[in-house]
């Protein structure tokens, strides 16, 4: 008997909706009966629908066969299918699952006898590229498309009307209460039911607040990683395309987003704060109301809720569906997640990430105290203890130490403090793990008080004692509650549920006793005395500053608002021009450094992988020593006669072999190489310079000629000028001639040299570097140096050695590259590692090149060599000589080495590991025969690494290769760290074999 027509369906009169149970033969005979396609059938996975991928005799998809449920009427199936093309009508850069059509135009679409009742088969368009689902992390690219992509699906929508929208669905979140009431007994475990269900409470109590604010229009309902089809080859996968129109119907507008949200959050790595990219770009494409963004989280929390007890249920009334069953921990997994911060933490996050906030309670002050909360302590007596990344106090890696808090605040208590306070909201650097995944705790609530002497807490003003136990005490204060923390061994002496005047005693302390004193809006939630930084605008809105009720001024954060980083990112556009880039696209803050650690104003380490411009580490105390010394004394040009410029000239001249004895200092690397070439040229009177492609030596005129890095400068190779001459990037891993064959790499790189001089332009230089640097740490082929060498100087010229990237021991076994091939050039040009952050730069020669350039002019450089340069110069020397950062590139970087090459065994994308010492790089390719780079997955995959705690970059010209080039003094744990977080990170993106 053919379905009701009109007939839609109503969760609550059913008692199971298992899914029709039928085999790919049946599913086969269906689509060529009643829908005129042959095709061999396979079976999808389906909650409540039984689905079939249609191939052809050549196995390619054709279609996709599906048979509603039999409790889904006619009329509902075709809500959906006139949904759809709605839908790809108005966005027809999307794909869309749309019914397939006969000659006639009519849908290919028929009532079936499924066994379990009269059914609707149809036939839907197969979009290839997969969906999203799996436990992939999702990158906030690929969140963010997301969150558009729902935009666009419920602004097509919004004026779609069909009777078949007219039904009652489980995951409608408007039924969501009843839902779960009815399903929670098919939790088994009686903790997760007690939570579902208290958690439902909850979210539903807050959107019924709102419910009447929210608009209702038709809805996808099920737009989630299951059905968010990723563009074919997309990468990071990117969705643009919509399946399974099933559970299209009336429902609020805004549950189409939270939907969405709440499937993003079984993906690894991926907790609440990730999602909100998605919010961002909902918003965008159908701005939210007030109303609405009050409402996402708790549908997100109801839509959770939904998911666990139905699942459950599903798993019961049809046992035999693998489908539901696969997807308990994932439902669960999600519930977890959507409850992991409390609701109105996630609401103010939600409502901050669209401009919907509203005022903030810790942007006003505190209610003026009648009396001070600290009996005869005076405000001047108060000191205030500053432990954030601005913080004198700790310099010298202080912030790594565990009793840095405990001895700076005995400290200043010895010094006659009455008491100590640490203010509110101002993240505390000594919270801060230097090797952690995940960002620590570091933003405060409150205030943190230690006092130095006896002490009396009074009230501040008249108010109740909501409670009074050992070691805790709140009450109101204004529309306020004031909470008070220390020690369980002290008792307040008022009680529960007192009033107390303004003034009256509340508990009495003695010397050296800390105090939590916190205050925030009546009816939000008791706040951690420490949070994270991606949730600290959350739990620090309905806070405010404590610090006048000790007679303080109250403090505005900026640290923690978000606005004022973005803020400082727009003034940085806006003056200083663009082109000169910077890290990720929303970098974090980085304000201090520590050895091989980068810490940013929310208290976050983050492990330096990239900074070979300070070799001994950031902030080292004897370069701060030696340039604080020399700049109280003299700092000026290097015309003047000072000691410090012939010291360092005389060491950097007995690094290198005969008859490199004469040293020019700049500031830049740029410089240098700039320089080479002009004493090059000078020298042999010759203007042709040969130069390596793939090769980057510099911005000035001279080395950015030379230069040939299509990431540096895409038309490089056409915008050369006509005195530089190229020759083949001698790269033996993805060059032209690989493995043995890269043998052949100079013989034609000497054949250039002899063409040139043939055509009477005999080259004057030849330029590069001698450990392939940009390229990505990719040794140069045994003897290549050697022969090119040789035949630049048979012709008059002159060799130029940069060694810019590679000089100063970070190659660990060699100090200068160029000993990796055993010979000795014309001229090196150093610099980066040099002056270990500070400006400098060398040229070393003989002197007789050096006297020629006396025929080109005269040189000079203004603060090249100057005091304070040479100092910095040696102290670098000393250094790296006394703590043995060359020997360290040789340990560490061969551990790191062999734990990098480990993980190419385990993850495919590992093409290669270059590199010597502390001078690697890891090369990712799609395929390891075609050597496709994979320049979309290292973009990703250093967002991923950042958000671990790591910062690392790509390079090379298809910006494929990581470079690992930290500073020289990184442990063995650090590098362990580095090498854990990278298997962890190519195994969340989806990179393992």
């Amino acid at each position: 008997m053919p379905p009701d027509e009109h007939r839609t369906v109503d969760f609550f009169t059913e008692d199971a909706l298992p899914a029709p149970r039928l085999t790919p033969a049946e599913a086969e005979r269906i689509a060529a009966e009643h829908l005129g396609v042959t095709a061999r059938a396979q079976a999808l996975g389906s909650q409540q629908d039984a689905n079939f991928l249609m191939r052809a005799d050549d196995g390619t998809p054709t279609a996709i066969l599906k048979i509603a449920n039999p409790a889904f009427g006619a009329v509902e199936v075709e809500a959906a299918d006139e949904a759809a093309d709605l839908i790809a009508s108005a966005c027809p850069d999307l794909r869309i699952a749309t019914v397939l059509r006969r000659p006639d135009g009519t849908p290919r679409r028929a009532t079936v006898d499924t066994g379990h009742g009269p059914a609707v088969a149809r036939l839907l368009r197969h979009l290839p590229g997969g969906a999203l689902s799996g436990p992939r992390h999702l990158s906030p690219g690929t969140v963010a498309a997301m969150g558009t992509l729902a935009g666009r699906v419920g602004a097509a929508l919004r004026d779609f009307r069909h009777p078949g929208l007219d039904r009652v669905l489980q995951w409608d979140p408007r039924h969501a209460d009843r839902v779960v009431a009815r399903l929670a007994g098919h939790i088994a475990e009686p903790d997760r039911r007690t939570a579902v269900l208290a958690a439902t409470e909850e979210a539903w109590a807050r959107v019924r607040a709102v419910a009447a604010a929210l608009p209702s229009q038709a809805v996808h309902m099920d737009l989630t990683d299951d059905n968010l089809i990723r563009r074919p080859d997309s990468r990071p996968p990117l969705p643009d395309g919509v399946i399974d129109f099933g559970d299209v119907t009336t429902s609020w507008a805004v549950g189409e987003l939270a939907v969405s949200l709440s499937s993003m959050l079984h993906h690894d790595g991926v907790e609440p704060h990730h999602v909100l990219p998605a919010v961002r770009a909902f918003h965008a494409v159908r701005p939210l109301s007030v109303e609405e963004a009050e409402a996402v989280w708790p549908i997100v929390v109801l839509r959770a809720a939904v998911l666990v007890v139905s699942g459950r249920h599903q798993a019961v009334v049809d046992e035999d569906n693998a489908y539901a069953k696969d997807a308990l921990d994932r439902e669960w997994r999600i519930f977890e997640e959507a409850v992991a911060v409390p609701l109105p933490v996630m609401t103010r996050l939600v409502r901050d990430a669209v401009g919907l906030a509203g005022p903030s309670a810790r942007t006003a002050r505190a209610d003026a105290p009648e009396r001070p909360l600290l009996r005869d302590v005076a405000a001047a007596d108060i000191a205030l203890l500053d432990l954030s990344t601005d913080a004198d106090a700790l310099d010298g890696g202080a912030w790594t130490d565990p009793a840095t808090e405990d001895r700076l605040t005995a400290a200043a208590l010895a010094d006659g403090a009455a008491a100590v306070v640490l203010p509110y909201a101002r993240p505390r650097l000594t919270r801060t793990p230097p090797l952690s995944a995940l960002s620590p705790a570091t933003v405060p609530t409150g205030i943190d008080l230690r006092l130095g002497r006896d002490a009396v807490l009074q009230a501040p003003a008249a108010g109740k004692v909501l409670a009074a136990a050992p070691g805790h005490l709140e009450l109101t204060h204004g529309t306020r509650v004031l909470a008070l923390s220390f020690p369980p061994a002290d008792r307040p002496v008022v009680t529960t549920g007192a009033t107390v005047r303004a003034g009256e005693d509340l508990a009495h302390l003695g010397p050296g006793t800390p105090v939590h004193i916190a205050l925030r809006e009546a009816g939000s939630p008791a706040a951690p005395h420490l949070v994270r930084p991606e949730y600290a605008a959350g739990w620090l809105g309905p806070t405010a500053d404590p610090a006048p009720l000790l007679g303080l001024p109250a403090r505005v954060p900026a640290a923690d608002d978000r606005t004022d980083e973005g803020d400082l990112l727009d003034r940085r556009d806006a003056v200083f021009a663009t082109v000169q880039e910077h890290y990720y696209a929303d970098p974090p803050r980085i304000e201090r450094g520590w050895r091989h650690h980068l810490l940013s104003t929310d208290g976050r380490s983050y492990l330096d992988i990239v900074n070979n411009v300070t070799p001994l580490g950031h902030a080292h105390p004897r370069v701060e020593r030696a340039v604080s010394r020399q700049l109280r004394r003299l700092n000026t040009n290097s015309r003047f006669h000072y000691a410090s410029v012939v010291e360092f000239t005389e060491r950097l001249a007995a690094l290198l072999p005969d008859p490199l004895d004469t040293v020019f200092l700049v500031n830049s690397g740029s410089e240098a190489v700039d320089l080479g070439l002009r004493l090059a040229i000078g020298a042999s009177g010759r203007h042709d310079v040969v130069a390596l492609r793939e090769a980057y030596h510099g911005w000035t005129y001279a080395s950015d000629a030379v230069s040939t890095s299509l990431q540096d400068n895409p038309n490089a190779l056409a915008s050369r000028p006509s005195w530089v001459h190229t020759v083949d990037s001698p790269n033996s891993y993805r060059g032209r001639h690989r493995g043995p064959d890269a043998v052949r790499y100079a013989p034609e790189a000497v054949a250039v040299i002899d063409g040139l001089a043939a055509a009477g332009r005999p080259a004057g230089a030849f330029v590069g570097e001698t450990f392939y640097g940009n390229a990505g740490g990719v040794a140069l082929p045994d003897g290549y140096l050697a022969q090119v060498y040789a035949a630049v100087r048979r012709h008059g010229g002159l060799a130029v050695a940069d060694e810019v990237q590679v000089g100063y021991g970070r190659l660990g076994h060699w100090f200068w590259g160029f000993e990796q091939q055993q010979v000795v050039p014309d001229i090196v040009c150093v610099a980066k590692a040099m002056g270990n952050g500070h400006p400098l730069g060398a040229v070393i020669t003989s002197k007789a090149v050096a006297d020629r350039y006396r025929d080109q002019g005269y040189f000079f450089s203004s603060t090249g060599g100057s005091p304070v340069s040479s100092v910095v110069g040696l102290t670098v020397l000393d250094t790296l000589r006394d703590e043995d950062l060359q020997g360290n590139a040789v340990r560490v970087g061969g551990h790191l080495k062999n734990r990098l090459e480990a993980l190419a065994g385990r993850h495919g994308i590992i093409g290669a590991v270059h590199g010597s010492g502390l001078y690697l790089g890891l090369e990712l390719v799609r395929d390891r025969v075609r050597l496709e780079p994979a320049t979309e997955e290292t973009a990703e995959l250093c967002d991923r690494m950042l958000d671990l705690g790591v910062v690392v970059q790509p390079t090379g010209d298809h910006l494929n290769i990581l470079k690992i080039k930290p500073p020289l003094c990184i442990d063995t744990a650090a590098a362990d760290f580095f090498a854990d977080m990278l298997d962890l990170a190519l195994t969340q993106l989806g990179h393992s074999r």
